[in-house]
């Protein structure tokens, strides 16, 4: 990881050396190509596969707001969580209409899984280290989880700048404990087999907290609908302007999760500010996700709705892409909210052929908490109290914010094509005990 952060640093400097120049250039027709898919998260490991971004301009009078996107992506992670997905963007197909398709599998076969309630589930990072004596597995705080995501989402005008949503989708979700047999299996030396031991998703399961029926997941398809508050100069990266949005969701069960048919609310508000021109922008963001009516599986807990998809993976709070620095999946709960701020720089800007690049520093904090918790969080039976001395504050800390920081380093090309390499760190140990997490991907978070 060294040496692709390393790379993409040395890229960076060898753009910037080249010249220097405001001018941007206009693209027209069609711009493709097939690229490596890789990346690096903290949580998932590093992402290796192949995937094309395909745009259409047409006569360059939108750019740089492309006609036409069609993307698909193959990867998987060496810590075993996998991409396939195929997606399509338009806000000219239907003319006055913005049309959003996405066809997605995501198998996981080490998802997070760290209890309820955030802080009120104590962390014990020693359960899932093999060098620490009360080591127990590294599959621990982990469980699998394969989801299959199919989603068609429409936006249409109002009046500017206020704008209509409408979609429908299908989530399947295929839950249950870690298939230790098939993880072994990719490796010879014993050392590094996982033993076959309780987990805390086992836990959770074996007292009920996690029924019989959602414990292995199920069919919700689902429709949701909301409006939208859009002044942004552009959609990809803007440098201006404010876009805010409330939607409703409803989630059906099918079969045996007839039972968690429910009501999601979603409220989001993001503000670009122009500090200085196009250089040094203040971009924020604040949302939250809150259960209405009618019973939620624990697993769409886990699950950021969204009025059209724009990226792979939507998780939960925790992680690349809502709360730096802090573990995946770590705040879950039926109700949460989040905030995010960054100062977006560009510190180069040149032009290179045909193409314009620039080059960016963005110091970022983030933050999460618990507003709508579960009623009760079971006690871990593996507590040692020698181990930790902060389970009996974690009560109190249910409604403490999550925070984590770090700084972002953004190599772009024609504004549409971000690679991002984020440094972060959570503030609290109870969130995550390395200190240095990074990731690699493409684009902004928001």
């Amino acid at each position: 990881m060294k040496k692709l952060f390393v790379t993409s640093l040395a890229l960076a400097i060898a753009l910037a050396s080249v010249a220097q120049d405001e001018t941007r250039h206009v693209r027209q027709g069609w711009t493709f190509g097939v690229l490596p898919s890789v990346a690096y998260d903290a949580d998932l490991g590093l992402q290796y596969g192949a995937l094309t971004n395909i745009y259409y301009f047409g006569d360059g009078s939108t750019y740089p707001e492309y006609l036409h996107s069609f993307y698909a992506e193959a990867a998987y992670t060496t810590k075993h969580f996998g991409i396939f997905r195929f997606a399509y963007d338009s806000k000219h197909l239907i003319p006055g209409h913005r049309l959003s398709v996405d066809l997605t599998y995501l198998p996981d076969q080490m998802c997070d899984f760290y209890g309820f309630n955030g802080y009120q589930s104590e962390y014990i990072a020693a359960y899932a280290n093999q060098k620490d004596p009360a080591y127990i597995s590294r599959a621990y705080y982990k469980y699998r989880r394969d989801l299959f995501r199919f989603s068609a989402d429409l936006q249409g005008e109002i009046g500017r700048p206020w704008y209509w949503n409408a979609g429908i989708g299908l989530l399947h979700f295929a839950v249950g404990p870690v298939n230790i047999d098939r993880l072994n299996s990719f490796t010879k030396k014993e050392e590094n087999k996982l033993p076959d031991t309780v987990s805390l998703f086992g836990y959770y399961t074996a007292l009920g907290h996690i029924g019989n029926t959602e414990a292995s997941g199920g069919w919700h398809p689902y429709l949701h609908g909301g409006v939208t508050f859009d002044t942004r100069d552009r959609q990809q990266n803007p440098t201006r302007g404010i876009h805010a949005d409330a939607f409703v969701t409803y989630y059906a069960g099918l079969g045996d999760m007839s039972a968690y048919n429910n009501l999601k609310l979603n409220l989001g508000f993001r503000q670009y500010l122009s500090l200085y021109t196009d250089r040094l922008i203040l971009a924020y963001r604040i949302g939250t996700q809150l259960n209405l009516a009618g019973n939620s599986p624990f697993y769409l807990n886990t699950y950021l709705n969204q009025l059209y998809m724009q990226r792979v993976v939507y998780e939960g709070l925790g992680g690349a892409n809502s709360v730096r620095g802090i573990m995946r999946n770590r705040i879950l709960a039926p109700g949460v909210a989040f905030a995010n701020v960054e100062l977006r720089t560009r510190i180069f800007s040149l032009k290179l052929g045909k193409n314009m690049f620039y080059v960016g520093l963005n110091p970022f904090v983030d933050a999460g908490m618990v507003v709508q918790p579960y009623g009760r969080v079971p006690h871990n039976p593996h507590m040692v109290a020698a181990t930790t001395g902060d389970e009996a504050n974690s009560a109190d800390r249910l409604y403490t914010p999550h925070l984590g920081g770090g700084l972002g380093l953004k190599v772009a090309m024609n504004d549409n094509f971000v690679l991002s390499v984020d440094w972060a760190t959570a503030f609290d140990h109870q969130d995550n005990s390395k200190f240095s997490n990074l990731y690699i991907k493409m684009g902004y978070m928001f």
